[in-house]
């Protein structure tokens, strides 16, 4: 069976309901979930012994058909079913090949009002769409870090896109996150919730700020980097298993040594630079214009894209 889909936790040898109940618990609710997981993680979830860990994650990998080889050309045939979401703006999809992609994770950084919250906003309102205008006919999950969610900008956003504002603000569910923590166990609940719920695109915003507020200094930098490390494992198992779009974004900080170029970087170091599938930078241009340049992606070249943000939403 393949992607362990139809498989439940308690079908694994070794899971009983009182261990499924503390796997659910800690956030292993997928046969997915435990097969990728390491056995000091898994006893500790479970509260069981090394051996039985080790039965749980073979059995799961088995049933999960994770570390089966398969030729290049059944990749590329898989990569012909990715789904796309419009931005609003055609110029802007063109410079992403078409949109924001499922099975990857598209993280846009950027200083403060260079659009990134307003391109997610505008996000979970088109992956509503039908696939002919854009969308995936699918409902958003958006993560808020920062309270920048707006219910608000959905119904101008959603009358602009021809879609009845109720019900375009019923498909996008929302949580809020107040520290790191609750961060990572929200993305995994998530997990849970987004085949029941038929959901097309995942929203975190930001990615990082919880991360910058709690580790400060040098000496913490080990652990933040680890934790953001495991975040972004969930959010691309969830984007590549679960066939949807992940889409993130990211802080900017000053860099005062830079005398050429543009002194800004993103947030969260190789570890962020080297897990988002497609990176994209925002800023702002004159006449209330917004520049969005690739940065970083394994199959789109490196340019620019100018777009506006109207009451309606993004537009060229």
């Amino acid at each position: 069976m393949a992607g362990g889909k139809g498989i439940s936790i308690e079908g694994l040898p070794g899971v009983g309901e009182a261990t499924a109940e503390k796997l659910r618990e800690a956030g292993y609710g997928t046969v997915e979930s435990i097969a990728v997981a390491t056995v000091a993680e898994l006893r500790e979830a479970a509260e069981i012994g090394e051996s039985q860990a080790k039965k749980i994650i073979e059995a799961a990998k088995k049933a999960a058909e994770i570390g089966t080889f398969v030729t290049a050309d059944k990749v590329l045939e898989r990569r012909k079913t990715i789904g796309w979401i419009t931005t609003g703006g055609k110029q802007l999809d063109n410079l992403l090949g078409g949109g924001i992609e499922t099975r990857a994770i598209t993280e846009v950084f950027g200083e403060f009002g260079s659009g990134k919250s307003q391109l997610a906003h505008q996000l979970c309102v088109n992956v509503q769409l039908p696939p002919e205008q854009g969308g995936l006919s699918g409902k958003a999950v958006f993560i808020d870090t920062e309270n920048t969610f707006r219910p608000e900008r959905i119904l101008d956003m959603a009358a602009g896109a021809g879609l009845n504002p109720t019900d375009a603000l019923r498909n996008i569910l929302v949580a809020r996150s107040y520290n790191t923590d609750q961060q990572l166990l929200i993305a995994e609940k998530a997990e849970e919730i987004i085949g029941k719920e038929g959901v097309r695109l995942l929203v975190v915003d930001s990615l990082t700020s919880h991360f910058r507020a709690e580790f400060v200094g040098r000496g913490t930098l080990a652990d933040r980097q680890q934790k953001l490390a495991r975040h972004l494992l969930t959010l691309h198992r969830i984007a590549d298993l679960k066939d949807i779009a992940v889409f993130v974004t990211n802080q900017v900080q000053a860099r005062p040594d830079l005398f050429f170029g543009d002194p800004t970087r993103p947030i969260g170091g190789h570890v962020l630079g080297h897990s988002a599938t497609t990176r994209v930078y925002l800023r702002k241009s004159k006449g209330g214009r917004r520049i969005a340049r690739v940065v970083d992606s394994p199959n789109l070249p490196e340019g620019e894209s100018i777009f506006v943000i109207t009451e309606q939403g993004i537009r060229d």
